[in-house]
């Protein structure tokens, strides 16, 4: 079969896999509390909606399985062939519609919002979200319904409380209304970051096919980002916008939301090199609106942050690393070595990255990207709706080869959290856990970081070597030729 034939099949299956993928995800929320989708209290009446057919574990985290599995195929499909169907229009307002659904259906794979609605309730009664705990208000009816992490206060940024304190005030005593109105939000940013990324690429329709698939009708950041109604998603839209627009103020509410978020803005530093009163007044505003931000939010807006750097996740490789340096000096004396091993790694990946940067396009989205990508690699903390910031810089750079990396780290990590909730889950699928994402996926991300640091060192290596210079044209005529009569 030749290469259009191949075409052709790729761009049938691509939309047809990403598609059924997010029909699933969608699926999942209109099915109702399960062990996918933790029961919101509050007044039937309120959104969000379900049907309320408490579906099994298995089913539902069966489907949870096949949309990711479609997901990936679908989008390394797209990504394939960048050039196929549908339009770059048409995938913006599928993942627009997409999103819009999900909204008003209750949130899916993780308890996390569980937790940004009692931080917010927090605050809507006179707490500070950032010293309390969940576990110290177990009789409020929203805190109270806090599945994980109750003995940890908040390690969001100030705005990300301010929202959430919003929905609270909305929401009341409503779980399910304290959700809705956090989920609006969240669907809202994801929807603005689409539509920028959209015009950011404006005048290239293949460009803006690609970043409509990376981002907006991305199935699995349709699944990470919005049926899971994580944070990062305002977040990413903030630095998202002050990339692009260059606008400090933007750069620091990202930052006030999360602040890991804040690699982007070495992207926007480096461009602006050259221009010191510009980058002077874009650093300034940016470090003045999280400096406000966070005096505002109290002393303790840092702590968890601070005591959240030395954790280590149970997918990453560094994993592997704690098992081996505990097995030979004792638990506790792992920590000050994965954290040397993961800022040296950062920064080795990082210049091998920025070495072998393309040319072509703005160089602040290019350096950002390549900053955040060696930290998601790096982090010794990592969970998958991290990676929805790689993908979001990834759309502004045209840069071969390295959508795969993010694409096949995304899907591993996904699988690995499938699900990310604890409560309600089958025991005999205990071994998601305890052998997936406890083995398997650090084992498979560490051989996916050392094939990064293999490719971007060769990339690094191509872009030093000078180019030959071209043959010099010969300045008679060509073998053969007939001289001109005269």
């Amino acid at each position: 079969m030749d290469s259009r034939g191949r075409a052709g099949i790729a761009a049938r299956l691509a939309p047809a896999a990403g598609g059924l993928s997010i029909v699933l995800t969608i699926t999942i929320g209109v099915l109702g509390p399960s062990a996918m989708v933790p029961r919101l209290p509050g007044p039937s009446w309120q959104p969000p909606y379900s049907l309320d057919l408490a579906p099994g574990g298995h089913l539902v985290v069966a489907l949870a399985a096949a949309a990711l599995v479609l997901g990936t195929a679908g989008l390394a499909l797209g990504l394939a062939y960048p050039g196929g169907s549908p339009r770059a229009r048409t995938l913006l307002v599928a993942g627009c519609v997409a999103a819009a659904v999900l909204a008003f259906l209750p949130p899916s794979g993780s308890a996390d919002h569980l937790n940004y609605a009692a931080y917010g309730r927090m605050a809507a009664l006179g707490y500070d979200p950032y010293a309390t705990v969940p576990a110290d208000l177990p009789a409020d009816p929203v805190i109270g319904r806090v599945e994980e992490w109750r003995n940890t206060p908040s390690l969001y940024g100030p705005v990300a409380t301010a929202v959430q304190a919003l929905a609270s005030h909305v929401g009341g005593d409503s779980v399910r209304l304290t959700v809705f109105v956090m989920a609006l939000v969240n669907a809202a940013a994801f929807v603005a970051t689409g539509l920028l990324l959209h015009r950011a690429t404006a005048g290239d329709p293949v460009r803006q096919r690609r970043a409509a698939l990376l981002w907006t009708a991305n199935p699995l950041l349709v699944y990470e980002l919005v049926a899971g109604m994580h944070l990062d998603t305002v977040a990413i839209a903030f630095v998202v916008a002050g990339l692009v627009a260059r606008r400090g103020v933007l750069l620091g509410l990202g930052v006030a939301v999360k602040a890991t978020v804040g690699v982007v803005a070495l992207g926007t530093a480096w461009e602006l090199r050259r221009s010191p009163r510009r980058l002077a007044l874009v650093a300034g505003l940016a470090a003045l609106t999280v400096l406000v931000a966070y005096l505002l939010a109290g002393p303790h807006s840092l702590d968890q942050l601070l005591n959240a750097s030395k954790s280590v996740s149970l997918a990453t490789p560094w994993k592997l690393a704690q098992r081996a340096l505990q097995g030979l000096f004792g638990p506790g004396a792992y920590r000050a070595w994965i954290q040397a091993g993961s800022l040296l790694l950062l920064a080795v990946l990082a210049v091998l990255l920025l070495r072998g940067r393309p040319a072509a396009g703005r160089e602040g989205p290019v350096v950002a990207l390549a900053v955040a990508v060696a930290w998601l690699f790096a982090a010794p903390y990592a969970l998958p709706w991290y990676d929805g910031l790689g993908f979001a810089l990834l759309a502004l750079v045209a840069w071969p080869g390295l959508e795969a990396f993010l694409v096949a780290r995304l899907a591993v990590l996904s699988l690995a959290y499938l699900p990310a909730r604890q409560a309600d889950q089958p025991s005999d699928l205990r071994w998601l856990v305890d052998v997936v994402r406890g083995w398997v996926a650090p084992s498979l991300l560490l051989a996916l970081t050392i094939a990064l640091l293999w490719w971007a060192a060769r990339s690094a290596a191509r872009a030093r070597t000078p180019r030959a210079p071209a043959a010099p044209r010969p300045s008679g005529p060509s073998p053969g030729s007939r001289s001109p009569s005269r």
